[in-house]
C-alpha cells in the first residue's frame, strides 16, 4: 500500500509509517489482499495494545503503543458559534442539528433556510462557515446537485400543439437517463474528463464511472422538465438588481440572463456528481470519523478536515472536481436534449448547492471580516445579485431568483420548497391514480416518477420564498408542463 493510503486509513507519519509499510509488504507476502490490509491496519490503529502479538502488525501495535495518544477533540466550551434561522415550524430535528454543528469547535457562524429538514449531520437547507475545516457531510453526499435553466428560441405555445409537444416529449426520452447506475448509450464529449482525475484515490478509482454516467441524472428528487418562463413586467417602483460580472461571481453560479418582459419556453434540470461525488462523500467522510473517534455518537456526521491537512486539500481538490463534473453533467443534458429538437439557447442561469465556498465574511465576533468555509447543504448562494433558481414541485412554480447578499444568513437562500415527510411516509399516504387526476387538471403530464416526489410531499413553495424576502429578490417564474424523473421504485440518489 502506498503511503498516501497509508495515511488515508490514520497511520501517522514517521516511524509508524515505515512500520505500517513493511506489515503491509509482508501480510501481502503471506496473502492478505488490499482489503484484509485495510481492515487489519484498522483494527490496529483502533486498539493497538491489543495486537502486540500480531506476527505482522505486532511492531507496529508496539510502536503505536508507547506513542502517547492524540488529545481528546475539544468541542466548544462557550456558546454555541452565532445563528439565524429562517421560516416557521421548521422540524425540530434539524434546528437541533444545525445548533449541534454550531457547537463544533471550527464552527464560526451558522444558518437555516425555510425549507429546512433533517439529513446526516448538517440539516438539508443549512449553513455553516467554520475556520480552516472542512465537514464532508456538511456539503452533502450528493457533491455539487445543481439547478440549470436554458430559455430556448422556441415559442411557448409549442406545448399546447399536439405535435410539436410530442417532440418536446420524445426528445426528453431520447436525451435524458435515470435512474442509479444509469449510463448513455455512448459516452458524452466534455473538457470535464480532460481535467486532472488522479487528485484524489476515488477520482482515479472512479474516472470510468464517471464518464459512463456523464449526461444522466440518476434518481431521488432529479429531474429534466419543459415548463413556461414568465419575466414580469417590472413595477414603477421596481430597482432592478445589480448582477456582478462573471469574474467576480460566486464559485458555482453562472448566467446569461437578460431577457424581456414575457413568456418563454425553458428546460429545467436538477442533478448532481452522480456515483463519484456520493464515493467521494463516503470515503472522506469515514475519515473524517477515524481521525475524530471521540466525537460523541450524534456528532459524528459533523466530524471535520483540517483544510490545511493532506485529507483536507484532498477531499477539497475532489469536491471542487465534482462540482465541474456537475456542471458538466447538466452542459450535456441541455446540449443532447436542444439538438434533438434543432433549438438554441437564449438564456441561461445555473447554481449549484451542495457545496463548500471558501468566502470572506464578518461573522461578528470582533475578529473582523476574513476567510471563511462555507458549506451550503441544501442551500443557494444569494450573494448581492448573484442568479439561482430555486425550483417548488412538478404542480407548483420555481423561481429565477437575485441575492441581496444578506450577512445573516451567511449570503445564503433555500434551494427548493423542502420535504414535508419521508419518501417512506408518502408511499403510505399517496397513490399516483389520485395525483396523476389532479395534474392532469393542472395540464402537466408526468412521464416518469415515483411516489414519493409527489406535489404532496413538499412544502408550500410560495410561503417559503414569503419567508426568505429579505433573502432574494423574485426575477421570474417558471411552471413545469412535461417531467420526467427516475421510474417507481428507484433507490433515492437525492
Amino acid at each position: 500500500m502506498k503511503p498516501r493510503e497509508l495515511q488515508n486509513l490514520g497511520v501517522p507519519r514517521g516511524e509508524a509509517m515505515r512500520l505500517a509499510t513493511a506489515a503491509c509488504a509482508a501480510g501481502a507476502q503471506a496473502g492478505l489482499n488490499q482489503q484484509a490490509l485495510r481492515t487489519a491496519l484498522a483494527r490496529v490503529l483502533a486498539d493497538p495494545p491489543a495486537h502486540l502479538a500480531d506476527p505482522v502488525f505486532g511492531p507496529l501495535a508496539a510502536h503505536l503503543s508507547e506513542v502517547p495518544s492524540a488529545p481528546p477533540t475539544a468541542l466548544r466550551s462557550g456558546p454555541p458559534a452565532p445563528h439565524r434561522i429562517w421560516g416557521e415550524g421548521l422540524e425540530p430535528e434539524a434546528v437541533r442539528q444545525l445548533l449541534a454543528a454550531c457547537d463544533l469547535p471550527v464552527a464560526v457562524a451558522g444558518a437555516l433556510m425555510p425549507d429546512a429538514h433533517v439529513g446526516y449531520g448538517l440539516p438539508i437547507g443549512g449553513v455553516l462557515a467554520t475556520e480552516n475545516a472542512v465537514v464532508p457531510y456538511a456539503v452533502g453526499v450528493d457533491i455539487a446537485c445543481r439547478m440549470r435553466m436554458s430559455v430556448v428560441d422556441l415559442p411557448p405555445s409549442a406545448l399546447g400543439d399536439t405535435a410539436r409537444r410530442d417532440r418536446l416529449v420524445r426528445a426528453l426520452e431520447r436525451q435524458t437517463c435515470f435512474g442509479v447506475g444509469g449510463t448513455l448509450d455512448r459516452r458524452a464529449d466534455h473538457a470535464v474528463m480532460d481535467a486532472d482525475w488522479s487528485l484524489s484515490p476515488v477520482t482515479t478509482r472512479c474516472r470510468d464511472k464517471a464518464w459512463n454516467q456523464l449526461g444522466t441524472s440518476g434518481s431521488g428528487n432529479h429531474f429534466v422538465e419543459w415548463g413556461i418562463l414568465t419575466v414580469p413586467e417590472p413595477a414603477a417602483n421596481d430597482t432592478p438588481p445589480a448582477f456582478p460580472t462573471e469574474a467576480t461571481a460566486e464559485a458555482g453560479s453562472g448566467w446569461h440572463f437578460d431577457l424581456s418582459p414575457g413568456s418563454y419556453l425553458a428546460l429545467l434540470s436538477h442533478s448532481g456528481s452522480r456515483g463519484t461525488g456520493a464515493a467521494v462523500c463516503d470515503h472522506y467522510s469515514k475519515l473524517a470519523m477515524s481521525l475524530r473517534p471521540d466525537l460523541p455518537k450524534d456528532l459524528r456526521f459533523l466530524a471535520w478536515l483540517d483544510l490545511d491537512s493532506q485529507p483536507g486539500q484532498e477531499y477539497w481538490h475532489a469536491m471542487n472536481l465534482m462540482g465541474q463534473y456537475a456542471a458538466a453533467n447538466h452542459e450535456t443534458i441541455h446540449r443532447r436534449v436542444l439538438a434533438d429538437l434543432g433549438a438554441e439557447p437564449i438564456a441561461y442561469v445555473e447554481n449549484h448547492h451542495n457545496f463548500a465556498w471558501i468566502e470572506r465574511h464578518d461573522p461578528g465576533d470582533g475578529r473582523g471580516p476574513r476567510n471563511l468555509v462555507v458549506h451550503r447543504k441544501g442551500a443557494t448562494p444569494a450573494g448581492a445579485g448573484v442568479l439561482g433558481v430555486i425550483p417548488g414541485s412538478m404542480a407548483t412554480p420555481g423561481f429565477v431568483v437575485a441575492g441581496k447578499g444578506s450577512a445573516a444568513s451567511l449570503r445564503s437562500a433555500s434551494h427548493g420548497a423542502g420535504r414535508l415527510m419521508s419518501r417512506t411516509k408518502a408511499r403510505e399516504s399517496f397513490r399516483w391514480g389520485n395525483v396523476r387526476r389532479e395534474l392532469d387538471a393542472l395540464g402537466i403530464q408526468v412521464l416518469s416518477c415515483g411516489v414519493d416526489e409527489v406535489p404532496g410531499v413538499y412544502k408550500d413553495i410560495h410561503q417559503v420564498m414569503s419567508q426568505q424576502a429579505d433573502l432574494v429578490d423574485i426575477l421570474a417564474r417558471f411552471d413545469p408542463k412535461i417531467v420526467k424523473m427516475a421510474q417507481e421504485g428507484e433507490k433515492a440518489e437525492d
